[in-house]
């Protein structure tokens, strides 16, 4: 008999279970990947909302010049070219407020909808849940750049339009994190989240390059195209989506202690077959358990101090997501598209910095700490970057990636590995349905300055960018300071302070 060749080899090593693991770990990475991939093309249009003009005044003898036969047979270019300033309304001098309150309204809905939403996707299927929620999402992400083709300039027509995605995109968090909370236990959490969590980045940069390539020509298509997948995506959702384990039947090892819920079988370390996933029994784990309340959520230790550190790490990450295009655009003089191009390497920096977080994390078993480390080195490295972009493209491309990995390393580090750590806490006793909760009360709140972070930069920025700087430091300032309890515990301590390993005290 033939020996049977490398691939096939390959492909029979792995269970069926294994298999089934890896498939929901890519799917859910592209569903969320796909939300942020929508989120990122209003940072790329603002620099072609509002463009630099020399004058008030210069387009209107530009435009007066023309003959009446020309404006009738081509009225979208005079529509679309107003001025040299922009799009109405983002083309007046108060533009940069106008472009800020598109982002505090997304981001103010968003931090609203997760408190509701975490509460809500526990009692439904997560399948419909956020199949609903994408398919919603591709709508009104779409509706947006419909905007550039029925010639609207109402600001408050942008402005609902970014309330309501903002409440139907707080569906996705919480499903796909219980959803991978459901296939993947303890084992190594920090590292398969922080691999897992990069979809943040690379949703990113996917939605830069696609926003880009039509940002100059054509910016609704800009919307309209992210939107399509977004959408697109949901139904993948609603056609592939495996809850948990036990909805396939796979085999299973049942066992009450949550040390032995590790997923992942590959270090040979595991005394259980390799073939089997660990399921908590009914009794423990099923959907015969009470869903955790509001209040009894925050009582699981850990959870204020992780969601007010996050509220300042995503307020800084969320200014960069926003604003940073348009930065540098002012900084280095290129074009929207450039910018935008440019910006995606913050975002393949954040991919670094949350793995390095996650395995970090995992080997000193000190969650807190990790946070508090990169906090810390965060802080100065945005000085620098202030200090420094402004002396060439070389020294921005540098920053860009140094700057990623640590404001994105906190940041992913908490939404993934904390949270399902609190989520599967000793307190809850094996409640499963705290999960989706947990998870959105973090994020939640972490929300509130993602709203804040690019609110605040449009005030600031008038008066420099510098300032704006400044602030993002002091918020990474805070966030550490909302850690400094729980690192002291975590150092005082022999072993981990979140999860179910060794749970806090409460006081």
């Amino acid at each position: 008999m033939a020996r049977l060749p490398a691939g096939i080899r390959f492909i029979v090593s792995f269970s069926r279970d294994q298999w089934y693991r890896a498939f929901i770990f890519i799917l859910t990475f592209l569903l969320y990947a796909s939300f942020h991939l929508s989120r990122k093309p209003i940072s790329i249009v603002k620099g072609e909302l509002h463009k630099q003009c020399t004058s008030g005044d210069e387009a209107e003898p530009r435009l007066s010049s023309q003959s009446n036969s020309e404006a009738q047979g081509s009225p979208r270019q005079l529509l679309d070219n107003e001025t040299d300033c922009g799009w109405a309304p983002f083309d007046k001098n108060n533009y940069q407020q106008l472009l800020g309150a598109l982002d505090y309204s997304f981001l103010c809905a968003y931090a609203i909808g997760m408190y509701l939403s975490g509460i809500i996707g526990e009692r439904l299927p997560i399948r419909y849940y956020l199949t609903f929620g994408m398919l919603a999402s591709g709508a009104f992400t779409a509706l947006f750049g419909l905007g550039y083709f029925y010639n609207i300039h109402s600001l408050g027509f942008y402005v609902v339009t970014q309330i309501i995605n903002g409440l139907v995109q707080t569906t996705g968090w919480p499903s796909v994190v219980t959803c991978l909370g459901n296939w993947f236990g303890k084992g190594r959490r920090g590292l398969i989240m922080g691999v897992w969590n990069s979809h943040t980045s690379v949703g990113n940069i996917l939605g830069s390059l696609i926003a880009g390539y039509w940002v100059s020509t054509c910016w609704g298509l800009s919307f309209i195209v992210p939107g399509a997948i977004v959408a697109a995506m949901g139904i993948v959702c609603f056609l592939f989506l495996i809850e948990h384990p036990k909805d396939i039947r796979c085999s299973t090892t049942l066992s009450t202690d949550p040390e032995m819920q590790c997923l992942l079988l590959s270090d040979g370390k595991n005394a259980l077959h390799p073939s089997h996933v660990v399921v908590l029994p009914p009794g423990d784990g099923g959907s015969s358990t009470a869903a955790i309340s509001f209040t009894g959520a925050l009582r699981i230790p850990g959870v204020i101090e992780f969601s007010l550190c996050l509220l300042f790490a995503k307020l800084v990450s969320y200014t960069f997501l926003f604003w940073l295009p348009l930065y540098i655009t002012s900084v280095d003089h290129l074009d929207a598209q450039k910018a935008g191009e440019l910006s995606t390497l913050f975002d393949v920096g954040g991919i670094f910095g949350g793995i390095l977080a996650g395995v970090i994390s995992d080997r000193l078993e000190k969650r807190a700490s990790t946070c508090g480390l990169m906090l810390l080195l965060a802080a100065p490295t945005l000085y620098v970057f202030s200090s420094v972009s402004k002396m060439g493209l070389e020294a921005t491309v540098a920053m860009l990636l140094l700057s990623g990995a640590l404001v994105s390393g906190p940041y992913a580090l908490i939404t993934t590995a904390v949270s399902a750590d609190l989520g599967t806490h000793k307190s809850l006793k094996g409640n499963s349905h705290a999960l989706s909760t947990v998870t959105a009360i973090i994020d939640g709140t972490g929300s509130v300055g993602a709203a804040l972070g690019p609110l605040l930069a449009g005030l600031i920025s008038p008066s420099g960018w510098t300032n704006v700087f400044y602030m993002l430091m002091v918020a990474d300032a805070c966030a550490l300071l909302f850690l400094i309890r729980l690192i002291h515990k975590e150092l005082s301590c022999p072993g981990p302070v979140t999860g179910n390993q060794a749970p806090l005290k409460e006081h």
